[in-house]
């Protein structure tokens, strides 16, 4: 997982309340188990109407995206991480969210901005014309315009989002204590140490 401290750029100025995970990615694109190309599918139903944010070329590539309330909700498919990762947003700015999806969407690196319907309405329209500054460390959300939202964030998701660490990462982290262990573990009880052939 790449390590996140700032993420700075055009956010899709979405806003749709509600948004489900059938909407960010249909079930069939469900049928595969790899994560990259999954952004192709991504809010494949509202790319089918015209003018739709999603492939206005004014937002491509933004690294953020400004939702409504509940976004994230229904099922609990991790395929809807997958693609907005692909999709290439990283942090997804929102009045609330699903708490799986939030879940999935921390396990794969993206962060979720909980911020109060007025500075959604403010971000909106900021990201009509300007680019908005996300600060991890800092747990700000800024514009050039002096616009500045803090918000909260776990502690230990805020550690693991800084140091790039999934659970992978967690568990090498502690490499050294295990290999003590095992060292130990071999000594008190060599009856369970396998035999070298």
């Amino acid at each position: 997982m790449d390590k996140l401290t700032v993420v700075e750029g055009r956010a899709y100025p979405f806003g749709m309340k509600n948004v489900d995970t059938d909407i960010v990615i249909p079930a069939h694109w469900l049928k595969t188990i790899s994560r990259s190309g999954l952004g192709k599918g991504a809010f494949e139903v509202l790319r089918k109407e015209p003018g739709n944010v999603f492939d206005d070329p004014e937002y491509a590539g933004s690294p953020i995206l400004i939702a409504g309330d509940n976004f994230g909700c229904g099922s609990s498919r991790e395929h809807a991480a997958w693609a907005l990762a692909d999709l290439g947003i990283k942090v997804v700015i929102a009045p609330s969210f699903s708490d799986i999806f939030s879940g999935n969407a921390f396990k794969n690196g993206i962060l979720t901005v909980v911020l109060p319907q007025e500075a959604i309405d403010r971000l909106m329209e900021v990201a009509q014309t300007d680019p908005i500054h996300v600060d991890l460390e800092q747990q700000t959300v800024t514009t050039q315009f002096q616009d500045r939202f803090q918000f909260e964030i776990d502690p230990f998701r805020k550690h693991c989002l800084l140091g790039g660490l999934d659970e992978i990462g967690l568990t090498l982290g502690q490499a050294d204590t295990i290999g003590a262990y095992e060292a130990r573990a071999a000594g008190e009880r060599p009856w369970l140490v396998p035999a070298v052939a």
